[in-house]
């Protein structure tokens, strides 16, 4: 048994029919447990690999609105989740979270309209600034100590500074006994010391190194061979 929050999950396939789609994605289908080991974990892979879709379950099972905020949030614009949320057990520490949000970039502005809606004039007028400038807003405000933050893909409205900026909440916040499930792309946040880092590549979930993640790889090839890599990609 490990210390953190949410120590891990567990899938009961029986759970999920026999035709569904989930059931397609390698890196999900036949997994039992997943367990999380490090107040910071990462979810890598590419796109339509399951990392989305597994964050997005173990978020609903946790008790979070499916489009993002707190668990007080209530509300539903679209219904986009999948039925994964009804077949995960999740496997709490003896802690309990004391606070906690679920912040995705796919339906951060429903939930900036919500979260405006709920201040009333308290407001901090999330609409009146950037899309960076807001979902940093609430990632400040709501990181708190001893509180389970699920986040998916949070660069996608944050440049390279805010980027490094988010990176300092989080790893504050983890260092006060908090806990991040985390899928993303970024090589800068994917650089937090002592995360773990799990790969939906290859077929099954496994962990990888920074240096192994195709984020980082691409990146420094890029950065180091541009003009020839691009002489390649662009003739």
């Amino acid at each position: 048994m490990n210390s953190q929050l949410l120590q891990g999950v567990y899938i009961d396939w029986n759970k999920i029919s026999a035709y569904s789609y989930l059931r397609k994605i390698a890196a999900l289908d036949g997994l039992d447990y997943l367990e999380f080991r490090s107040p910071i974990t990462f979810f890598v892979g590419e796109n339509g690999s399951g990392k989305s879709t597994l964050l997005e379950a173990i978020a609903v099972a946790f008790g979070f609105n499916p489009e993002g905020g707190t668990k007080n949030y209530s509300f539903s614009t679209y219904d986009s989740h999948s039925e994964l949320c009804d077949a995960i057990r999740l496997a709490r520490g003896t802690r309990r979270a004391g606070w906690g949000y679920f912040l995705r970039a796919e339906s951060f502005y429903n939930v900036a309209t919500q979260e405006e809606a709920y201040a009333g004039a308290a407001s901090d007028g999330l609409h009146r600034r950037s899309h960076g400038e807001s979902f940093l807003l609430i990632a400040q405000e709501h990181f708190k100590a001893n509180g389970l933050y699920i986040l998916d893909e949070p660069e996608a409205a944050l440049s390279p500074q805010r980027q490094l900026t988010l990176l300092i909440e989080i790893d504050r916040c983890a260092k006060e006994d908090s806990q991040f499930i985390i899928a993303t792309h970024s090589p800068i946040l994917l650089g937090i010391p002592g995360a773990e880092i799990l790969s939906f590549d290859e077929g099954q979930i496994h962990p990888c190194s920074y240096e192994e993640t195709d984020s980082y790889q691409v990146t420094e090839m890029f950065i180091n061979n541009r003009e020839h890599l691009l002489n390649r990609l662009l003739q």
